[in-house]
């Protein structure tokens, strides 16, 4: 059993809070990403769960034993970093070896430690060599290989694919995916990569000025944001949002006319909501249409990228910057008028305070 339980977990550094008051568990077994922007606490979290930060309140338990005074080494994780810090003099055998001596395991037992990771990993035909002669994806599988030789209980990745370049980073996502399926531990990883957490996370866990905003399955963030925040920060291109006002609310939909005078109609459980409150339209890029009377606004493109499997045409209404997916072999000139449908099952709908309201 290797769960990880969080319990009012606080750190500050001088006077600034950086995690306030943090309440989070995680499963034994579970793929957890922490994601958020630069400076929301991501990676002070995982360093306070490995023991690198004290925490300044709060409880960390791991399987239950709580870790708060227990130096790294005793509290049964494991941590890959975004450097590899691989010792160049030595062999990649070495490399994955050298924290096992230093706790003066027995030798048979290190061999076999060392060679079953590097099976697991693929890179036994690397024992031999040195960081030196190795790619950046090998390198990243040896420091990932050192964690495993330890058997922890829990593995923590702070940002580990960020020094690859974009197609390693690809084929790596598959590998995290792979080990994880195999070793069935508990894993927590950080990254600002929409696309890392959204394909390793079993949950995903959006943090913002040191705060938890939501935690979720990816889909549920995507399909079901709980604000504004995790709206625009789910998803990529971002969420469009729209500025409008409450015309008519039920429990089954709000009608709702934008700034441009455009009425959109939004499939929400809009009962707490009444005319003319102010409230926000979500739309994702890949949510707009080509076409259409009802629910449709009127734009015109600013300029468009073509990506072969996809356009996306970035597009003006009534001053605010619209994106839009389209097909691929659509391709729209700038200052071309677009008439766009927001489809009322596709679109979000938020208050005035940035939550959001139930999709139906």
């Amino acid at each position: 059993m290797a769960d990880v339980r969080l319990t009012g977990v606080t750190k500050r550094f001088g006077t600034t809070e950086v995690l306030k008051g943090i309440d989070l568990d995680i499963a034994d077994g579970e793929f957890v990403v922490f994601v958020g922007p630069s400076g929301c606490g991501k990676s002070t979290l995982l360093r306070t769960i490995a023991g690198l930060e004290e925490a300044n309140g709060g409880e960390i338990a791991i399987s239950g034993r709580k870790v708060n005074d227990l130096s790294p080494s005793d509290r049964g994780i494991a941590m890959v970093f975004q450097s590899y810090a691989l010792y160049p003099h030595m062999s990649v055998y070495e490399n994955m070896a050298f924290g096992l001596k230093l706790a003066k395991a027995d030798k048979a037992e290190i061999d076999r430690r060392v060679r079953a990771a590097a099976d697991t990993l693929n890179i036994t035909d690397y024992l031999d060599r040195k960081p030196k002669a190795l790619s950046g994806g090998q390198r990243q599988r040896v420091a990932i290989g050192r964690a495993i030789v330890r058997e922890p209980q829990v593995f923590l990745f702070d940002e580990p694919l960020s020094n690859l370049d974009a197609a390693l980073r690809v084929r790596m996502r598959y590998e995290f995916a792979s080990l994880h399926e195999r070793l069935k531990t508990t894993m927590i990883y950080v990254t600002h990569d929409q696309v890392e957490a959204m394909t390793l996370a079993d949950r995903i866990v959006v943090l913002n000025g040191g705060i938890i905003e939501q935690v979720g399955a990816p889909m549920e963030l995507y399909e079901r944001p709980r604000n504004l925040f995790v709206a625009e920060f789910i998803g990529s291109p971002k969420m469009n949002l729209i500025a409008a006002e409450v015309v008519s609310a039920t429990a089954k939909s709000a009608t709702v006319k934008t700034a441009a005078g455009d009425t959109l109609k939004v499939a929400v459980d809009a009962a707490s909501a009444k005319a003319g409150d102010t409230v926000t339209v979500g739309i994702r890029p890949e949510h707009l249409a080509l076409g259409g009377k009802t629910g449709s606004i009127s734009t015109k493109v600013t300029f468009a990228e073509t990506l072969g499997h996809a356009t996306f045409a970035y597009a003006d209404y009534a001053g605010t910057s619209l994106t839009v997916q389209l097909p691929g072999d659509v391709r729209p000139e700038a200052g071309k008028a677009l008439e766009l449908a927001v489809p009322a099952d596709q679109a979000h709908l938020f208050d005035s305070a940035g939550n959001a309201f139930a999709r139906l």
